[in-house]
């Protein structure tokens, strides 16, 4: 029978002992949104609230929270978290969280991820709450989790790393905008490419927003995990700040040239301005790379490319055969 951790036989709550346990690096991403007004979130987004810097306001709150759990959670034990990543992101009308936790120790980090997200968004409440009084912090949740003896857990995804990764469809979505990053423009790409995904029953992380010159970072933050796909839009083209084909370049270990070559084949047909993206496709370790441009144009493009043989790519990189049922006479 299945019983709570944190219940003993005698149905008493307790603190796990977790003293037998062995050091492991530990990860967690937990995610929620603040449902609010679109006058809201334009005014959050143009740093235009009677209450200044709101999002840095709530980035420190939701950091300062998962430090604090154990405090907070009273069966939580007291972690040394080596790193506590707060991001934001925006739709129309909401205000999206995502907090990324991590510790080397002997128990999981994910009530201190979760924790973040939570007084994040509170925080963002009580920020706008003169605005809004009406908007909720709605559907916080764990989104993954990796370390320890369970490996790697998704939502969505029941088998852990050591069992399959074969069966692991999940998804990144990483936008290259410093405008986007910070808050003055709107990105119109990344929810795209997510919506794609997700129909696709793809457990989606994202849109990770980040500016053009952190494009390497957000490439390592995209990849913790070992997601089967890493989508990117933006910063493919020739200006100076365009930077996401050398950050992509430094993580793939093979590149996949016919990807790249067909997305941009695709884009020329609308615009011969397609031929200036300078986007790679390849493999980074067993997670697939993509990069796509930043028009909603040429993501249409990028995605209609992808579509035909995304999922016999990934049967290919996952190994699990499915290639080998080729008919005779047909390109693999």
């Amino acid at each position: 029978m299945t019983r709570f951790s944190h219940v003993d036989s005698e149905g008493r709550a307790r603190m796990v002992d977790v003293s037998h346990k062995s050091d492991t690096t530990r990860l967690a991403v937990a995610a929620g949104e603040l449902a609010t007004t679109a006058e809201v979130v334009s005014l959050v987004r143009a740093d235009g609230m009677p209450k200044a810097d709101v999002l840095a306001t709530a980035r420190i709150a939701g950091i300062s929270g998962a430090k604090k759990t154990s405090e907070l959670i009273p069966l939580c034990h007291q972690l040394a978290l080596s790193s506590v990543d707060v991001r934001f992101g925006f739709t129309e009308t909401t205000i999206t969280v995502e907090a990324t936790a991590k510790t080397t120790g002997p128990t999981g980090v994910e009530m201190e991820a979760l924790t973040a997200v939570a007084v994040a968004g509170l925080t963002l409440h009580d920020m706008v709450k003169a605005v809004d009084p009406s908007a909720t912090m709605n559907n916080v949740r764990l989104l993954s989790k990796e370390g320890g003896k369970r490996g790697r857990w998704s939502r969505g995804v029941e088998k852990t790393h050591e069992t399959t990764c074969a069966g692991t469809r999940s998804a990144v979505v990483l936008v290259a905008s410093t405008g986007g990053a910070r808050g003055t423009r709107e990105d119109t790409t990344g929810p795209v490419i997510a919506r794609w995904l997700q129909e696709r029953e793809f457990t989606v992380r994202g849109p990770l927003v980040f500016a053009d010159a952190d494009i390497a970072s957000g490439l390592d933050d995209a990849l913790t995990g070992a997601p089967s796909l890493v989508i990117t839009t933006g910063g493919t083209g020739v200006s100076p700040t365009d930077a996401t084909p050398e950050a992509t370049r430094a993580v793939l270990d093979c590149e996949l040239p016919g990807i790249a070559d067909a997305i941009r084949a695709k884009g020329t047909t609308v615009t011969p301005h397609a031929t200036l993206s300078r986007g790679l496709t390849g493999l980074a370790g067993t997670t697939v790379v993509v990069n796509l441009p930043g028009s909603p144009g040429g993501v249409k493009d990028g995605l209609s490319v992808l579509g035909p043989i995304l999922d016999h790519l990934l049967a290919q990189v996952a190994g699990d055969g499915l290639h080998a049922e080729t008919q005779e006479g047909e390109l693999p």
